[in-house]
């Protein structure tokens, strides 16, 4: 495995987005983060300790299992998830670590939306690394890293991998 990104780099992205997430939106008011589980939650709080530091504002922040909404597995779950944060009239930042075919995201989407009408919904990533099949671009990416369908990127955690980084493999 090849080390892409290392933690201070990594810390440097999170920074950057979090300071493009307040400008795009004009400060944090009605501002709600929503991470895609596992890293993306994470990421997500990462983001939103970033955003407290620097507005001096807590920004609600939870998770979401976009299971229920997949399209690649069949479904088991009866009851639709609920999100427990109000999306109602807010602008919704979507988190996820790794940004490839679009799928996950579309899926988290269908999620936000049997939740509430959110006034908007922007997409931060860690890492796009294309290969899209859905028509969905991300409005704050940490890392562009072009690949082969053939190659993997693997994001590490503190939280719950060991070690922390970005990595090709």
């Amino acid at each position: 495995m090849k080390e892409l990104v290392d933690k201070k780099g990594l810390s440097r992205s999170l920074a950057r987005i979090a300071h493009e997430i307040i400008e795009k939106n004009k400060g944090v008011k009605d501002v709600v983060l929503i991470g895609i589980k596992t890293r993306g939650v994470y990421l997500a709080k990462r983001l939103c300790s970033f955003i407290e530091e620097f507005e001096g504002v807590k920004v609600p922040c939870t998770g979401i299992d976009i299971s229920y909404w997949r399209d690649d597995i069949k479904r088991e779950i009866v009851d639709i998830p609920k999100l427990d944060i109000d999306v109602e009239d807010k602008i919704v930042v979507l988190v996820d670590d790794v940004l490839n075919t679009g799928r996950t995201v579309r899926a988290a989407m269908e999620g936000i939306l049997d939740s509430g009408r959110a006034k908007e919904i922007h997409l931060a990533v860690l890492v796009d690394r294309g290969h899209r099949q859905l028509p969905i671009r991300p409005d704050h990416v940490g890392k562009n890293i072009p690949t082969s369908t053939s190659e993997n990127i693997i994001v590490k955690l503190e939280e719950c991998d060991d070690g922390e980084g970005v990595y090709i493999k």
